[in-house]
């Protein structure tokens, strides 16, 4: 038996002719493109002190091992392009709202008004969660990876000098000095910025296909087993191939998706009160 909606839930737009939406849809992506560009103008003109933050993280491990923190630039216009990079990143998060606002005002006039007062709490969350990922990466994974990586150098040593002690000798001689590329740093940061933010986003996509009925608690109890499976190959493909990430990777993700079944969980015992108070539902449908 299907609930009978409210009267006053009702779809606030009329229904239009399909070129109008079409219309619609041209104008929210223009303001958003334009918003997307004016931004992006903004950033590359601050691209140095974005790249200075990013860079933060490796300087301070360098630091740490008495190096100094410099990048060399392998071709003549990789620093025109990296630039670039960074402006469309920056350019992308300070225009993220406008882009939402732009998508929910094309979405929200074909939605019921309960449908709005369900799913606005999720376009709230997803971006929230998205930063939070980003800066679990930037402060927490990234500091740890890049320590690791510059644990393979080692000092280089003159012909004829005394090995250093429990080493041998020709390997001694030859130095291995960390001469990153900015153009290969700078991807390599966003791989762990964009990896975990999307990560981050699954608490959000399983509670709302719980609410939408896709998916229940029993079921993501049920296949705890493949979620450590599917987690695993995640983090094997998203993450650098060290140990140390991947096991970060994997934690966290486990954790969000533990998270998630009892937040679907609660939606459930929620959506069946609901469906109680209103008669539809009996005590033996449970």
């Amino acid at each position: 038996m299907s609930a009978q909606r409210p009267q006053e839930d009702t779809i606030d737009d009329s229904s239009a002719p399909l070129i109008e939406h079409l219309a619609e849809l041209r104008n929210r992506i223009i303001k958003s493109l334009l918003a997307f560009v004016a931004a992006m103008m903004v950033a590359f003109y601050f691209w140095n002190p974005i790249f200075n933050f990013l860079t933060q993280p490796l300087c301070d491990a360098l630091n740490a091992r008495g190096q100094q923190c410099d990048l060399i630039l392998i071709q003549l216009q990789e620093g025109f392009f990296v630039a670039v990079r960074i402006a469309m990143l920056g350019g992308f998060v300070l225009a993220f709202p406008v882009i939402a606002t732009q998508m929910w005002r094309f979405v929200a006039p074909g939605l019921y008004r309960s449908e709005k007062s369900a799913f606005l709490p999720f376009i709230i969350a997803s971006p929230g969660m998205f930063f939070l990922g980003a800066a679990f990466a930037f402060y927490v994974v990234t500091p740890l990876a890049f320590t690791f990586f510059l644990g393979f150098q080692q000092p280089g040593m003159l012909m004829g000098a005394d090995p250093i002690e429990g080493e041998a000798s020709a390997l001694a001689q030859a130095g291995i000095t960390f001469q990153g590329s900015v153009n290969e740093y700078l991807a390599l940061t966003t791989k762990f910025i964009l990896a975990f933010g999307l990560c981050f986003q699954l608490p959000v996509l399983l509670t709302l296909m719980g609410k939408a009925g896709l998916v229940s608690a029993a079921g993501l109890r049920s296949g705890r087993k493949w979620a450590v499976v599917g987690i695993l190959t995640l983090a094997a493909f998203v993450t650098p191939p060290d140990v140390i990430t991947q096991i970060i990777l994997f934690v966290v993700v486990y954790g969000l998706y533990e998270i998630s079944i009892q937040l679907v969980a609660r939606v459930e015992k929620k959506r069946n009160e609901e469906l109680r108070a209103e008669g539809l539902l009996d005590e033996d449908s449970l």
